[in-house]
């Protein structure tokens, strides 16, 4: 059941949740609901909802213990949260991209960490979707979709991030069968998801050379580096994979051989728009909590809420959310319009708004004072994991270095040509 479809019902059925209430600055210029149609509303109010109430509660517990919570996230899927923007015929929701940013900005308010996994695993899943066999797609993607199997993205290696046409990992073709040797560092999920989007060298140096395997959890010659001990994004594990002549089945790659690099460009520019989704939910919330904060501390016989150059930095971190909101959009619906610029829309989008996200929740964080740095406070977490969204999914610097050799002018090739 498409997602639009399901959540009309489920909202009949329940009638008003509080998370509307809780988390919206009604009749603002800044509040998420404006613009949106009254469908998109409607899931919009589901996922706050569920931040709200399955999400937020945990939060902190989630980061202080470092728990991936697998029974969350299927609750979350049965909401049509495990395949946004998959076909509905192997279980997907079949949402747009603009779609897909709203629910993902509406649940980072609840937990970031959480809902960042959950982003990547969307971009697992719709890989599939998208270039798979039918016979894969049938396969993989509705286990995916209701979150019975979770899934890795693995393009990041020791020695390349934001070079990923320069990746080592080989896969040799021996019979039916690719021999995998390599490792992968940084892999949210890794060691505790299911199934692992593997991109790989199997011809030559070069964009053209990689191609993109789809590797189980327990296969042979697959291990994985320790749990990495991170600032933030600690409800997701991280581990390096490790590969030592790890037999592939054929079957199991995504695509011809050579498609991986232009599969995994395509999958990031989606990514890139969900990532900085998550940031403009933890703004979002910051402006939120910053604004009740200064409602109820006093100094100086009065509420902070009355101090004029309080009141300007609220306004600059509205300019600042709403800015960044719009651009993440546009953004989004030129991607699922794919239009020519979409590529060089999705990099912007996401260089301004992880970058103004930030400033926002650290803000937001200075305004409570010392409350702020304390750990019983959301605002500090908000800051710890939305910092690491300027580094992933591509550093944007790099990309916009890369361009300007080409010109002067602002003219962008799309990421995911490989010639």
């Amino acid at each position: 059941m498409a997602l639009g479809r399901l959540v009309g019902a489920v909202l009949r059925a329940r009638g008003p949740g509080p998370a509307v209430r809780t988390l919206r600055l009604t009749h603002s210029c800044v509040d998420p609901a404006v613009g949106l149609t009254d469908e998109q509303k409607e899931f919009q109010k589901m996922a706050f909802d569920f931040a709200s109430n399955e999400l937020a509660p945990h939060m902190a517990e989630w980061d202080q213990k470092e728990t991936f919570p697998v029974e969350t996230m299927r609750k979350a899927a049965r909401l049509g949260f495990g395949g946004i923007y998959v076909q509905p015929d192997v279980g997907g929701s079949g949402l747009s991209r603009l779609d897909t940013s709203i629910i993902f900005e509406a649940l980072s308010t609840g937990c970031v960490s959480t809902t960042a996994y959950i982003s990547i695993h969307n971009m697992c899943v719709w890989m599939i979707d998208t270039f798979g066999s039918q016979e894969q797609r049938q396969q993989h993607c509705p286990v995916l979709c209701n979150m019975e199997r979770f899934a890795s993205y693995c393009l990041t290696e020791p020695g390349s991030g934001s070079d990923a046409a320069s990746l080592l990992t080989t896969a040799k073709l021996e019979g039916d069968h690719y021999i995998l040797n390599g490792s992968k560092a940084f892999i949210s999920g890794g060691g505790d998801t299911d199934l692992y989007v593997v991109m790989c060298r199997t011809g030559d140096k070069g964009p053209k050379g990689i191609s993109c395997l789809l590797v189980e959890r327990g296969t042979s010659g697959m291990s994985f580096g320790k749990k990495e001990k991170k600032i933030g994004w600690n409800s997701q594990p991280t581990r390096a994979v490790i590969f030592e002549d790890c037999a592939v089945p054929v079957t199991n790659r995504i695509g011809k051989e050579g498609d991986g690099f232009s599969i995994a460009m395509k999958g990031l520019n989606g990514g890139r728009i969900n990532i900085a989704s998550c940031s403009l939910g933890a703004a979002y919330a910051s402006i939120l909590l910053a604004r009740d904060h200064l409602k109820v501390r006093r100094q100086f016989g009065e509420p902070l809420a009355n101090s004029q150059y309080l009141q300007f930095r609220l306004a600059e971190m509205a300019t600042g959310l709403l800015a960044a909101r719009l651009m993440v959009r546009n953004a989004a619906s030129a991607l699922q319009a794919g239009r020519e610029d979409a590529v060089a829309l999705c990099s912007m989008a996401k260089l301004f708004a992880t970058d103004e996200c930030f400033t926002i929740c650290n803000q937001a964080l200075q305004m409570h004072g010392g409350y702020g740095y304390l750990k019983d406070y959301a605002v500090q977490q908000f800051v710890r994991d939305i910092r690491v969204h300027q580094i992933l999914e591509g550093t944007e610097r790099l990309f916009f270095l890369f361009h300007s050799k080409k010109g002067t002018s602002f003219h962008f090739e799309c990421a995911g040509k490989t010639e």
